[in-house]
């Protein structure tokens, strides 16, 4: 995969490659050249109401107007063909119509949609968001980059340790190292902390080390792409040394850097793996990148499929075959477990008070969420036919666009650790 390692893939509609590690550049002009991706970032947060919203530049958003979206791109989220924008959107509409007994009272006919939607959504780890609410709205993602933008101190820190505290299959008696919310951390702690970890079972480990690879990949963005220097006139970006350290130096962190950075790799193998396991998926000579423009559609589905055969020759792939095995109703229910406390987790990105770092804390987690959907979907993606609709394994266009992007992620910071071990050389 020698070439996979430095690129950043972002995908709806297309698929470009972004060399990382160089300076920022300006994005393309044309709309068929850029990213775009459709997120809902005023979804109110589930848990708590005092959310301290970020009044910094570097934390707005900035969305697309309208017209800068190409037609084929605003088009139903799981649709990818012209015709099928068309004519599968007809079948399921008479589908779902036929499927509810019309001399039911129409409260009870709302119900039992409801009760449809929700059976679509079991396989799902993330809770996605609504695109037909008025709320929802396309984001450019390359004006848009994850970079350092000042949000930190207690209001991030509270959103980390919900997640690690109450969602990762851990007691409140038991602390992890280094938690800025804990007192007294020190080796003892330390100690406890992993003699109670080696003592889950393999699944409650794995959702531990995915959380805290995720949380590595992000904090080594926001070192690689800190504000060094702030003018009147310009901004300077680039990788903060110190920062790095911080947060990754074994000595510096006690020996718990290392061990993120452990996780990081684990969760690298991880997508990778789901990457690879969907090409089937991809490759249906239904499956179209819709965008309006037929030339460039057949483009970017050439590239895609030459990016996924290469990831499926890569030969250290993750196996997921351990997962959920032994007794089948143990299993079933942990692996319900499972997609549950990560869904819960989908659902506390919208509690972060920077819209920049909810954007891409949105888009980095579904991502993650649609892998596992894969991994865990080996049959249905076996038994998809040859052509036609694929109605027992789809993928939205939401999910999609949030697969490729946390790759990209996470092979941008498997990149820029080499850049980091590159600097860190040249000053000792």
């Amino acid at each position: 995969m020698d070439r996979g390692w430095g690129f950043l893939i972002g995908l709806l509609g297309a698929v470009w490659l972004l060399t990382s590690g160089h300076e920022e550049q300006q994005p393309p002009e044309t709309a068929a050249q850029r990213c775009f991706c459709q997120v809902n970032l005023k979804r109110p947060c589930p848990f708590w109401n005092d959310i301290s919203q970020c009044g910094r530049r570097d934390c707005a958003v900035k969305p697309c107007q309208s017209d800068e979206v190409p037609d084929g791109i605003k088009s139903a989220s799981y649709k990818y063909s012209e015709e099928a924008n068309n004519l599968i959107e007809e079948c399921e509409q008479a589908e779902r119509l036929g499927a509810v007994d019309e001399s039911l009272s129409e409260e009870t006919q709302k119900a039992v949609l409801q009760w449809t939607k929700h059976d679509d959504s079991s396989d799902n780890f993330c809770e996605a968001d609504d695109i037909q609410s008025p709320d929802a709205e396309y984001v450019d993602l390359l004006l848009n980059p994850e970079r350092y933008t000042g949000y930190k101190g207690p209001d991030a820190w509270k959103i980390w340790n919900v997640i690690y505290e109450e969602n990762c299959f851990k007691p409140q008696a038991i602390k992890r190292p280094l938690n800025p919310l804990a007192s007294g951390q020190g080796k003892s702690e330390e100690n406890t902390f992993y003699s109670w970890l080696e003592g889950l079972c393999v699944e409650k480990r794995a959702f531990y080390r995915l959380i805290s690879g995720l949380h590595a990949s992000i904090n080594v963005h926001l070192s690689a792409r800190y504000l060094l220097q702030e003018t009147w006139l310009e901004k300077k970006w680039g990788h903060n040394i110190t920062e790095f350290q911080q947060r990754f130096d074994g000595i510096l962190t006690e020996g718990e850097g290392p061990r993120r950075l452990k996780n990081l790799y684990f969760l690298y193998l991880i997508e990778l793996r789901a990457l690879s396991k969907v090409l089937p998926f991809f490759e249906r000579p239904d499956f179209q990148l819709f965008t309006g423009n037929k030339i460039q559609d057949e483009e970017n589905k050439m590239l895609l499929l030459e990016i996924l055969h290469e990831i499926k020759s890569f030969p250290l792939h993750f196996d997921e075959n351990s997962f959920f095995a032994g007794d089948k109703k143990e299993a079933h229910k942990l692996k319900e477990d499972f997609r549950l406390h990560f869904r819960n987790i989908s659902r506390i990105m919208d509690c972060v008070g920077c819209f920049k770092c909810r954007l891409w804390g949105k888009l980095q987690t579904q991502g993650l969420g649609t892998a596992l959907k894969i991994l865990f979907s080996e049959k249905l993606i076996a038994n998809m036919p040859e052509s036609g609709p694929s109605y027992e394994f789809h993928l939205t266009r939401q999910e999609i666009v949030s697969l490729f992007n946390a790759f990209g992620r996470i092979s941008t910071s498997v990149k820029e650790l080499e850049n980091f071990r590159n600097l860190l050389q040249s000053i000792h």
